[in-house]
């Protein structure tokens, strides 16, 4: 048995091939290699677009299966079905080509296809059957927003919807074996998703300093993606079509998940899982609505990297959003608070540098609301 590491040493992996750039998707039937089936995970959105028939005829129709079923917020007892209906079709890649969530889906039926636990979800988030991610089929992910960073961590949400719970799929299985980041994807990204994936990649960037469990690795990641989403996020709002900054802001959004690869999400992500799950408030937008606020009222500016230029910028950007007004579109704020229990998680919260109760907490979410 090996000796345990002292405390003071730090690590840092992560397995996932990123090839980045125009044209990165062409990159693909190179990737998917072998006899076996593929599996592409998709939405219904670029089925009807003709993107997913693009895929088939790259990849050859013969050994192309296609699930794209996938909704914002991917389901437990649709992933389950999902698993079911595929396990057994001799699947040995898999595809997975859209937001986050077609991301998340594609990274847990590369676990729960690879097992034979039957119903796996349900079995192990409804009714605590101990179980282990211990084999996974590869997935190349293929993001075509520039937020959730998906595409290179070792996680994946899944939502129960009969509960209203967030659950984690966690593993070194979970990486995804290749990233493909094109930023000719991102070209059609409306307004509000480039806004809401790119609130998901700054908080990711800023979670990630505001971390017990940070690294010199992480803090370098994260500090160059809030350079970038500094730059490119205001540019690419207003000049949708700007490839140069969208490919920045893909750059962005992949440094801040290599970053919470290794420190996991902290205080903003615990408040915004019930505001997504019960009010369906978009995940960047209910993670990134609070950030100005925990900034402020800890006065992490006091902190020698917190208090960087870089920060302090994206700070006033944030500020300058208002996105209270973008949260009660969705709620009111007399309302967010009935489910403050729900959003301080132990293994979130306990990440954040600083100590936080439910009524700072409720302190935080007022003041961020009322900042319109």
């Amino acid at each position: 048995m090996s000796e345990a590491l002292p405390p003071f040493v730090w690590t840092y992996h992560n397995p996932v091939r990123i090839v980045a750039g125009i044209g990165a998707l062409t990159a693909l039937p190179k990737l998917v290699t072998g006899q076996g089936n593929v599996l592409l995970v998709t939405t219904p959105g670029f089925t009807s677009r003709g993107m997913t028939a693009n895929l088939v005829s790259q990849l050859g129709a013969e050994r192309v299966l296609i699930y794209d079923e996938v909704t914002p917020n991917p389901q437990l007892d649709s992933l389950d079905k999902a698993t079911e209906r595929f396990r057994g079709q001799g699947i040995q890649s898999i595809v997975a080509l859209g937001g986050g969530s077609a991301l998340d889906a594609g990274k847990i039926l590369g676990v729960t296809l690879a097992g034979s636990l039957p119903n796996p979800l349900d079995n192990i988030f409804r009714h605590n059957v101990k179980h282990t991610w211990d084999a996974g089929i590869p997935v190349v992910a293929v993001p075509t927003t520039a937020g959730t960073g998906a595409e290179v961590t070792p996680f994946a949400t899944v939502w129960d919807e009969t509960t209203h719970k967030k659950h984690s799929v966690t593993g070194d299985q979970v990486y995804p074996s290749h990233a493909l980041l094109d930023p000719d994807l991102t070209l059609p990204l409306p307004y509000q998703e480039t806004l809401y994936t790119g609130l998901d990649a700054i908080s990711h960037a800023l979670e990630s300093l505001w971390n017990k469990n940070k690294t010199p690795v992480s803090e370098a990641l994260a500090i160059e993606a809030l350079a970038l989403a500094n730059k490119a996020l205001p540019v690419v709002l207003k000049t949708p079509n700007d490839i140069a900054q969208r490919a920045k802001m893909q750059t962005a959004a992949v440094l801040a998940g290599l970053a919470i690869s290794q420190t996991r999400t902290a205080i903003a992500h615990s408040i915004s899982y019930p505001l997504t799950s019960r009010y369906n408030i978009p995940h960047g937008l209910a993670c990134g609505f609070t950030l100005v606020q925990i900034y402020t009222q800890y006065h992490l500016r006091d902190n020698e990297i917190l208090g960087s230029a870089t920060v302090q910028s994206t700070i006033e950007i944030l500020d300058e959003l208002s996105l209270g007004n973008h949260v009660q579109e969705y709620v009111l704020g007399k309302n967010i608070s009935e489910f403050i229990q729900d959003m301080h998680l132990p293994e979130r919260t306990d990440n954040f540098i600083e100590n936080m109760d439910r009524a700072a907490l409720n302190k935080i979410l007022l003041t961020s609301l009322s900042r319109t």
